[in-house]
């Protein structure tokens, strides 16, 4: 027996789509993780003049928090960006056929 979607199925374009968000969760952590840790660690190796300032102290002051704005609208842009083309794709599929008794208007006899 085998239990897997079809291809073409909703649920495997959910997988699809899940596992892309997840792919883009990873990477943002990455850069998160970056921005935050190792960066700060080796910041007093970082010895050159950014706009005037040393490096280390922009990245600690400014650019950390820069980068986090950054990747939040990244991440909504991206997720709304998703949600359109599910939504393209929820329309663009063919309705389920009616069942025998929702064709029957109200009023119509049973029997």
């Amino acid at each position: 027996m085998n239990d897997s979607p079809a291809p073409d199925s909703a649920e495997a374009r959910q997988r699809q789509a899940w596992r892309r968000n997840l792919r883009w969760i990873c990477g943002l952590l990455a850069i998160w993780f970056t921005v935050t840790f190792v960066v700060a660690w080796f910041a007093r190796d970082l010895r050159f003049d950014f706009f005037g300032w040393p490096f280390s102290f922009w990245v600690g002051a400014q650019g950390a928090l820069v980068v986090y704005v950054l990747m939040a609208a990244l991440y909504a842009w991206r997720m709304n960006r998703a949600d359109g083309e599910a939504d393209a794709d929820s329309l663009a599929a063919p309705a389920p056929a009616p069942s025998q008794g929702a064709s029957r208007g109200t009023g119509t006899d049973a029997a």
